[in-house]
């Protein structure tokens, strides 16, 4: 194959989960921008919310990507009842990992207190964070449809689905926030309830797509509990645990950033909350891109191609180096322009754009390693990705921001820093280990076993 070939299966299949993976971190940023208009504490008492539960949220989705490589190697090599069999593991294992990572949350919010963040806001946070999480379990049922149908790289239908439940959340959150067309002004805890509604929408709509579709009949869907296997729910949690620890390592940096900020003041957290935001927009787009390389790389495995899958994940590569470049350039050049769609704070505005120059710089690692991410997943290289991930935020990221913010007084630059530098070193030996993998299993035709 070309590269203009690669490149476009490639593209073909990862415009719509970009789109979708927008979708799913657009809700977030809808609820910020609109909350931001009622005043700075609402808006970093989001910050705090959703640093928390986006952990835990970036957790359940990492565990629901057990499935997706699994079946589109099932799928390579032609084996459509155990895809089926693969659907109905990983709906239960969702399931079950909703209920507990609900609990997770529910405790977690009994510790705010001890954070040593601004009272206003902690009260504001608690409820608040309560009503989103309840959006855990529908969340994860709508993940178990979502990430079957694209390991049969069929990415379209999750696409649609996100988008029209992310334009009822927006709508919501006009009714609900500022109390519109006779509904009570709620506020922040408006945004979670329209957040709440929208992802009870999405596992109904997907679900009865799926399950309704001839397209899918062939692989004999079941949902109940006969017939569960451990070989097979072992299979889907060895890489699904992996790469949820992989999204906790990282996300969860961010929100120790944010509880940092937190200790500066409450303009530095909503600073850090808007800039992160709009990164996290294109994160979430690149690892819609990371997943369309997961799918390639994973299926042309199932396929022994060899040769094709190396030369798929190092398009990959380049098209999030390529995206990354020009959302990087957009942060710099707009810095000051963009926060302010957030919020009317001089100060607050000053502050974010500042970070933004920081978050332009970072797009460049960040889009290499989440594409390493998702191309190492193909090939079911779970292991060593997540000890990197830790080693890069936890071990060095992070304490060099808390020395460079505190301690040599760069304060929330400083703290933006140490993330930079986390991010760059998990870029460079990300792309090296595809680099050396894909390699070795070209040159031993077959799959080689990490774990």
């Amino acid at each position: 194959m070309t590269i203009k070939e690669h490149f476009k299966i490639t593209f073909t299949l990862a415009f719509p989960v970009v789109l979708s993976q927008l979708g799913q971190v657009l809700v977030g940023v809808a609820d910020s921008m609109m909350v931001g208009r009622t005043g700075a504490v609402p808006l970093a008492a989001a910050s705090l919310g959703n640093s928390i539960f986006f952990v835990i949220l970036m957790f359940g989705m990492g565990i629901s990507m057990g499935i997706t490589p699994l079946v589109s190697v099932a799928e390579g090599k032609g084996k459509f009842k155990r895809i089926g069999h693969l659907f109905q593991h990983g709906l239960w294992i969702n399931i079950a990992t909703a209920a507990l990572l609900t609990v997770v949350v529910i405790g977690l919010s009994q510790g705010l207190h001890f954070l040593d963040q601004p009272e206003e806001v902690v009260r504001l946070t608690i409820p608040y964070l309560y009503i989103i999480t309840a959006s855990l379990l529908p969340f994860m049922i709508f993940q178990s449809f979502k990430q079957f149908a694209e390991g049969l790289s069929q990415t379209k239908q999750a696409m649609y689905v996100t988008i029209f439940c992310n334009v009822i959340n927006v709508f919501l959150n006009w009714v609900l926030i500022y109390g519109n067309l006779g509904a009570p002004e709620m506020g922040l805890n408006g945004a979670g309830l329209a957040t709440l509604i929208s992802r009870i929408l999405m596992p109904i709509m997907m679900g009865l797509y799926v399950m309704r579709s001839k397209r899918y009949r062939v692989f004999n869907l079941q949902i109940g509990l006969s017939k569960l296997r451990f070989l097979l729910l072992n299979r889907i949690l060895k890489i699904g645990i992996p790469t949820g620890f992989q999204y906790i390592f990282e996300v969860s940096a961010f929100s120790a950033a944010a509880i940092m900020m937190g200790w500066i003041g409450v303009n530095a957290l909503a600073a850090h909350q808007i800039a992160i935001n709009l990164a996290s927009i294109s994160y979430m787009m690149v690892a819609g891109l990371s997943t369309a390389g997961m799918i390639r790389v994973s299926n042309q495995i199932g396929r022994n191609n060899f040769k094709t899958m190396r030369e798929a994940g190092m398009v990959v590569f380049g098209m999030a180096l390529v995206f990354m470049a020009i959302t990087g350039l957009i942060f710099i050049l707009m810095r000051s322009y963009l926060p302010t769609l957030y919020i009317d704070n001089d100060e607050v505005v000053a502050l974010s754009a500042s970070l933004l120059i920081i978050a332009g710089l970072f797009q460049l690692s960040d889009g290499i390693q989440v594409a390493g991410l998702g191309v190492l997943r193909g090939m079911e290289d779970v292991r060593f990705p997540t000890i990197i991930t830790l080693v890069a935020y936890w071990v060095i990221g992070l304490p060099l921001g808390y020395f460079l913010a505190f301690e040599m007084g760069l304060a929330e630059k400083g703290i933006w820093y140490g993330l930079l530098i986390g991010l760059s070193i998990t870029a460079v030996v990300l792309f090296y280990r595809f680099h050396r993998l894909s390699n070795r299993m070209i040159a031993a035709n077959k799959p080689i076993v990490t774990s």
